[in-house]
């Protein structure tokens, strides 16, 4: 049997376009005399859909996508297809199905049963389960779909959730001779493999070849990345398609066994194609063309230019350097050597004139009070503003800069350097967004070309320059320190005492884990992360505002 892995960017909403890439999938897959196309977990109308799934016109819309899919799919091959089903039993009125099409018929449908509720997933929320698991029997096998989470039943990634039913299980029960997984399964770094992992322990336990077909592309926050594979019996890879790109890729699951395959490597090349890909997508999937930021000379701003004209082109891509009394000499001629790197110009907006018109102002009101960070974030703020015009004169999408360590801690300010569109490194801790840098420069030169971040951003102390000799260490410990602590807090759930317990000043862990508490109000209004981790800022770590911070 000869089966071709449909790994496509599905836009969210997007019925005719999703369906035209189906199509065009399945015409090239026939054309190799493929018998069976898998398409990703909701393809048709993309993932997540969210809130969206509450309009009756979103499922029915879905529906008569399915019908047109129906009519038009080449004939000859069997293509399965993910969407919303109308669910005709008790309970939720929809399900997350994949249905299998060929020759105008749907010949079998199966409904997916786990729907996670932890991390960025919701699903419970708007589906149905399915109340039975079947085996699909086709051309003298018996195919069982396991929908994505269908396969995670008691994994580390669904740490603390305890299922009913083990799907995978009981379709290797109904005598299943070979597990298909279509997925819609975000990235993180690590995630690559862990999902071989989870896949060859199906293959070796039931002895039957898995075939995993994932979603590609930047959803909101969420960046899929491909990476569909086909595991033997005896859990070796025997194929993986691109990541980070839309690929039709072609497998035997009986010849293709033969062969074996070492993992790609994950690490910071890993993350810089994702976040290059999310912000392609969420640039262009929300209906942009350009974007701009305001370019520090510091290393934050540096690395989110160098991703964006990677991203977009150097074209598209505006930075404006704002300095204030404050600002060194060296961070201005560091902005400059970044811009001329990168291809792109960098315009000066100076902030002085209006800053010291804000100090004017605000002086009768803030008699008898010393200088402070109201002061400090007044320049924040201008700065905020001024870039936030600018992208309402040009229709251009504002990039924030600040990374996890200072979203975090609260060392970022509402209205000002947090005003934006999208968050391209808040999900990087502060060593991270080094390790990043460091990566992009080396290779840079292992291609031939030259290091595209100047030395000098990447060496000299951060500093947020909005006081004489500012640096982050005045307010925040050294962030190889820090970023420890908020690792343990962040990523492992871990209390106060137990990060003590791994090498850490308790008094200070408990200062910290105290600030990330507090600052929860700046992150509930900061603009959407992208996920780079296994739990990000965001719709991934659901916090109250008002409470006690016990932890800490």
């Amino acid at each position: 049997m000869k089966i071709a892995l449909g790994q496509m960017n599905a836009v969210i909403g997007d019925f005719s376009g999703n369906r035209k890439k189906i199509l065009d999938y399945a015409e090239k897959a026939a054309g190799q005399g493929s018998d069976l196309l898998i398409t990703p977990e909701l393809s048709l109308c993309g993932y997540p859909p969210m809130d969206l799934l509450d309009y009756a016109s979103f499922s029915r819309e879905n529906i008569h996508s399915l019908r047109i899919l129906q009519r038009d799919l080449p004939k000859g091959i069997a293509v399965a297809v993910g969407y919303v089903s109308v669910n005709n039993e008790a309970g939720k009125g929809l399900r997350n199905c994949v249905s299998v099409i060929r020759d105008g018929e749907v010949l079998f449908s199966q409904a997916k049963s786990l729907l996670p509720t932890y991390d960025v997933f919701d699903e419970a929320r708007y589906f149905e389960p399915a109340s039975t698991r079947k085996v699909f029997p086709f051309m003298g096998r018996k195919i069982g779909f396991a929908i994505c989470e269908d396969i995670w039943w008691e994994t580390e990634e669904a740490a603390g959730t305890r299922y009913p039913v083990d799907p995978v299980a009981e379709l290797l029960d109904a005598g299943a001779d070979m597990i298909i997984s279509p997925s819609a399964s975000p990235y993180y770094n690590g995630k690559l493999g862990v999902r071989y992992r989870l896949l060859s322990r199906i293959g070796s336990m039931g002895d039957v070849p898995v075939v995993y077909v994932n979603m590609v592309g930047g959803n909101d926050n969420l960046i899929f990345d491909g990476a569909s594979m086909l595991v033997s019996p005896d859990g070796r890879l025997c194929h993986i398609s691109p990541s980070w790109e839309e690929d039709l890729s072609f497998i035997d699951p009986d010849s293709s066994i033969s062969s074996s395959l070492a993992l790609p490597e994950e690490g910071m090349e890993a993350v810089r194609r994702a976040l290059v890909l999310g912000i392609r997508d969420y640039v262009e999937k929300c209906g942009f063309s350009r974007v701009h930021l305001g370019l520090s000379g510091g290393i934050d701003s540096a690395l989110v230019a160098t991703l964006a004209v990677e991203a977009l082109g150097r074209e598209q891509v505006r930075v404006f350097a704002m300095p204030s009394r404050y600002s060194s000499e060296g961070s201005l001629s560091d902005a400059r050597k970044l811009a001329d790197n990168l291809g792109i110009s960098l315009e000066t907006i100076p902030i002085e004139p209006m800053f010291v018109s804000s100090l004017d102002s605000l002086t009768p009101h803030f008699a008898g009070r010393q200088p402070d960070v109201a002061e400090e974030n007044v320049q924040a703020r201008i700065r905020g503003l001024l870039m936030m015009a600018y992208s309402n004169k040009w229709g251009s999408l504002l990039l924030t800069t600040g990374n996890k360590s200072e979203l975090a801690t609260g060392y970022c300010t509402l209205y000002g350097d947090m005003c934006g569109g999208l968050s391209v490194i808040g999900d990087l801790f502060k060593v991270e967004v080094f390790a990043l840098c460091k990566h992009i420069n080396e290779r840079s030169i292992e291609r031939g070309g030259n290091e595209i971040i100047p030395q000098a951003i990447i060496s000299k102390p951060p500093s947020a320059e909005l006081r004489e000799d500012q640096k982050d260490e005045d307010s925040l410990p050294p962030y190889e320190v820090l970023d420890g602590i908020l690792f343990h807090y962040l990523l492992k759930n871990e209390s106060a005492d137990e990060i003590a317990r791994a090498g850490f000043d308790r008094e200070q862990v408990g200062q910290i884990l105290s600030l990330v508490g507090k600052n929860e109000y700046k992150r509930r209004q900061a603009p959407p992360v992208l996920k780079i981790s296994p739990r990000a800022f965001g719709t991934g770590r659901r916090m109250p505002i008002a409470r006690k911070i016990y932890e800490a």
